[in-house]
């Protein structure tokens, strides 16, 4: 029998999503700068982000969603929804150009909305990122095989 034990975790921002001039990136904020040591020899980051435009009680307790593109209503866990119980958003990103003195992150794209909070970003490793069989429902089987060149986005 599983007993269910009331834990809670605390996540802080690392940085936001601005968007300002037709450019995109990622402040980060002071005390976490020496964390991008190194972010130069990657072409791509992977940013973890908080949903928070959509954090209320309603969308944390939702558990179905329907996917776009007319997928039949899904689980949360299996969809990219923003409404789910830990509204933690997962977006590759390329990069453009970094300022490490100033903790600006450039990129190409982000599916993310104007200073969403950045809880964490980590280097994009093929080993680590990607496989080489993989399956996924038929609703998804004609997405593109590869990540998009300009990024994600935001829907318009």
């Amino acid at each position: 029998m599983h007993s269910q034990k009331k834990d809670s975790y605390r996540v802080l921002p690392i940085g936001h999503i601005r968007r300002e001039n037709d450019k995109i990136f990622i402040e980060i904020l002071d005390e976490f700068i020496p964390g991008m040591k190194g972010l130069e020899n990657f072409s791509h980051i992977q940013v973890f982000w908080w949903f928070d435009k959509n954090d209320n009680e309603h969308n944390r307790k939702k558990l179905l969603c329907h996917p776009p593109y007319n997928a039949p209503e899904t689980g949360v866990f299996a969809c990219r929804s923003p409404r789910r119980p830990n509204l933690i958003a997962l977006t590759t990103a390329k990069i453009n150009e970094i300022d490490d003195e100033n903790g600006l992150i450039y990129i190409q794209n982000i599916d993310a909305e104007k200073d969403s909070p950045v809880i964490d970003i980590k280097g994009y490793f093929p080993v680590c990122d990607r496989v080489k069989e993989f399956r996924v429902p038929s609703w998804a089987s004609d997405w593109a095989e590869w990540f998009p060149d300009e990024g994600m986005s935001l829907k318009e």
